[in-house]
C-alpha cells in the first residue's frame, strides 16, 4: 500500500503534528478502502479557514477541517484523492472544550477528513452512522477512544 501525504504548514508548526503522524493517520483511514492515494494537508490560520469555509460552504466562520476531493478525469492514472484544510486553532479549542487529548482530536479530524475524500459523508442519519462507526473502528485501531462518546 502506498499513501503519499504532503503537509503544508501555513502557520508556525511548533507543537503541531509532524509529517510522520499525518502519514500514519491517513494510512489508517485508507487501509481498508484504497491501495494507494495522495493527499495534501494544509494547516491554516482561523482567517484562512473562515475564508475558505465562507467561499465553499457559505459559512462565515472558521471550521476544524474542510475536505476538497479531487475528481480524477476518466483514463488518467492518478491516485490523487484531494486536499484537507485543517485549522489548528479550531482543533485545539475543540479538544479543550470536549476535554479530549489534543492529538487524539487531531487524529480524528484527519481520519474524518480523509474519509470525506473517498466518498463518505454525514448528510443524512444513515450516512452519519456509517461514517461514525468507521471512524470509531479506525481510531480504536490506534488506541483512541470513541470521539462521539459524551465526556
Amino acid at each position: 500500500m502506498s499513501y503519499e501525504v504532503e503537509v503544508q504548514y501555513e502557520i508556525d508548526p511548533q507543537g503541531l503534528p509532524e509529517q510522520e503522524q499525518f502519514q500514519q493517520w491517513v494510512s489508517a483511514a485508507l487501509s481498508e478502502h484504497r491501495d494507494a492515494g495522495e493527499i495534501c494537508i494544509r494547516i491554516v490560520s482561523p482567517e484562512e479557514s473562515q475564508q475558505l469555509n465562507n467561499d465553499y460552504r457559505g459559512k462565515d466562520k472558521p471550521t476544524n477541517v474542510l475536505s476538497f476531493p479531487f475528481e480524477v478525469p476518466e483514463g488518467v492514472p492518478l491516485e490523487l484523492l484531494g486536499d484537507l484544510i485543517i485549522c489548528a486553532d479550531v482543533v485545539a479549542r475543540e479538544a479543550t472544550e470536549q476535554k479530549k487529548p489534543l492529538f487524539n482530536h487531531w487524529t480524528h479530524m484527519v481520519v474524518h477528513g480523509t474519509l470525506h475524500l473517498i466518498g463518505f459523508d454525514h448528510i443524512n442519519d444513515d450516512e452519519a452512522e456509517e461514517m461514525e462507526q468507521l471512524e470509531r473502528k479506525i481510531l480504536a485501531s490506534m488506541g483512541i477512544p470513541d470521539p462521539y462518546q459524551e465526556t
